[in-house]
């Protein structure tokens, strides 16, 4: 029986993309092309409409950035994963999207089978991040000014157990599952650790903790 299907649109001003993406995804049984928009204030409306499972965003657009429109659709409070899918492997631009609540940073030039098997992890639950914007993302983190502070930051028992599993990439409704509680208990101990640590998205939390794991274990 073949899983029900997550929509999808995609925000982008080159045509050329939109179609390979719509080409792409008819592939894929799991995910439903929905709709596209060639700028972010069309995407923004398009979004709203259609409140699809899926966003997947260009950052350089004209008129109204890929990051404006990231942001105005986290104003609208709609539970889209939104996707961002650029040429850009800028280190600021990686930092800036993620902190603004983007629930993946995915490279244009990576191979199409690539992009479909994360965009199979999203709808798991986990985060979309190349190796490479991994790396990226890790050492814009390590240069933050808040460093120390963070790493003095005092955390509950059930804290500390929310934290390692937003770490793994799981979702509000998994963690729940997972610690037996319910999904809006979770959702209060996420506010209060992003507090503590001053993190802007629990994104950010996310690749922050593995790497502070990853230089505890050298």
């Amino acid at each position: 029986m073949t899983s029900p299907s997550h929509t999808l649109i995609i925000i982008d001003d080159h045509p050329m993309m939109r179609r390979g993406v719509a080409d792409l995804i008819t592939m894929e049984p799991l995910f439903e092309f929905v709709g596209e928009a060639s700028n972010g204030q069309d995407g923004v409306e398009l979004a709203i409409q259609l409140k699809p499972d899926f966003i997947l965003l260009d950052l350089n657009m004209a008129g109204m950035s890929g990051m404006e429109t990231l942001k105005q659709l986290k104003i609208t409070a709609m539970d889209s994963n939104i996707i961002i899918l650029t040429v850009s492997d800028n280190e600021e631009d990686i930092v800036e999207a993620l902190r603004h609540g983007a629930n993946g940073y995915l490279l244009k030039d990576m191979e199409p089978e690539d992009m479909l098997s994360q965009l199979r992890r999203v709808a798991d639950g986990h985060l979309a991040l190349s190796s490479k914007v991994s790396e990226l993302m890790a050492k814009g983190l390590q240069q933050d000014n808040t460093r120390q502070q963070r790493n003095q930051v005092v955390l509950t028992r059930r804290e500390q157990e929310v934290l390692e599993r937003i770490a793994r990439g799981l979702s509000n409704k998994l963690i729940a599952r997972e610690l037996d509680i319910v999904e809006s208990t979770v959702k209060v101990h996420v506010k209060h650790l992003l507090q503590k640590y001053h993190f802007n998205s629990r994104t950010e939390a996310a690749i922050w903790t593995i790497e502070r794991k990853k230089n505890e274990s050298l």
